[in-house]
């Protein structure tokens, strides 16, 4: 089995810290050539792959966030109607 490394780092600045890697970003990733590298379409296809499967998950974790959201804020209503019925007159 080939594994895909790549050796290749792109140069940053300090000030431009990495924020979540987005599908479009791996589509778009290129690599430096190499005489002996490996193959370019078995690594593009690999990425439109990892993308893919990126975007799934980016997008689950977005509808788990907002039902997280949706339950405390049933919670705290539920919270707060208790809370008002048990208090003394």
């Amino acid at each position: 089995m080939r594994r895909l490394v790549s050796r290749h780092k792109e140069a940053q600045p300090p000030s431009e810290v990495p924020r979540n890697l987005r599908p479009w970003q791996i589509r778009e990733r290129c690599f430096n050539g190499r005489r002996r590298g490996l193959d370019p379409v078995e690594i593009r296809a690999f990425l439109h792959r990892v993308a893919d499967e990126l975007a799934v998950a980016q997008t689950a974790l977005v509808a788990v966030q907002e039902e997280n959201v949706r339950i405390k804020n049933a919670l705290r209503a539920w919270q707060s109607t208790k809370s008002a019925s048990h208090r003394p007159r």
